[in-house]
């Protein structure tokens, strides 16, 4: 089996890819995001993603396939990340109830050995539902949407308050698994060899 490392810190991103089968390394990303710019947010997605990509790739000795995963929720044109209090966290989600906003999730796939890049983006329509004040609060209460891109997750506390999605679901979680199944076919390596024998994740 290759050798797999996931360049990041989501406890999400790591379930949905043991729960898929795999049992990836986790080496984590000294990238400063505060001062990264891109014409997009799916480019900046990218841009980051491949900026943690790249950092963990430096640091890994001998053949390796190295993920990193960036994701940001789009509203009204504008990047939505981790909110940075429980007071941004209860105006977001005043702004995004009873609307819909695009997850944008930029991942970029390392081999370490050759050094080829592959760079890609999954984007996922999320529906909100429209919360009132009180169901805001009691989530935000929780602490979890202050650990998240877009204030919410889809797997969790704030799952009731998803009316539905159009997409990849996984890629709200934080990785498309059809995506990156397409990726590691390009650089010629069947996604099946990367699963970890039973018992063994």
């Amino acid at each position: 089996m290759s050798r797999f490392i996931l360049g990041s810190q989501s406890p999400a991103r790591l379930g949905l890819l043991r729960t898929a089968g795999f049992a990836p390394e986790v080496i984590v990303s000294g990238v400063d995001e505060s001062g990264v710019t891109a014409p997009t947010v799916p480019a900046l997605t990218r841009e980051l993603a491949r900026l943690k990509a790249a950092d963990v790739a430096a640091r890994v000795e001998g053949e390796a396939y190295v993920l990193g995963c960036d994701s940001l929720l789009e509203l009204d044109g504008r990047p939505l990340g981790k909110p940075e209090g429980a007071e941004e966290a209860v105006a977001r989600w005043k702004s995004m109830r009873g609307r819909s906003g695009v997850l944008h999730t930029g991942h970029c796939l390392i081999e370490t050995g050759t050094g080829r890049t592959l760079l890609e983006v999954a984007s996922t329509t999320v529906r909100f539902a429209d919360v009132d004040d009180a169901e805001i609060a009691a989530y935000v209460a929780t602490g979890e949407p202050l650990w998240v891109a877009g204030a919410f997750t889809i797997d969790g506390y704030a799952s009731p308050f998803i009316e539905g999605i159009d997409g990849d679901h996984g890629n709200v979680i934080g990785v498309s698994l059809p995506l990156l199944r397409r990726m590691f076919a390009e650089l010629g390596v069947p996604v099946h060899t990367l699963w970890a024998v039973p018992g063994e994740a």
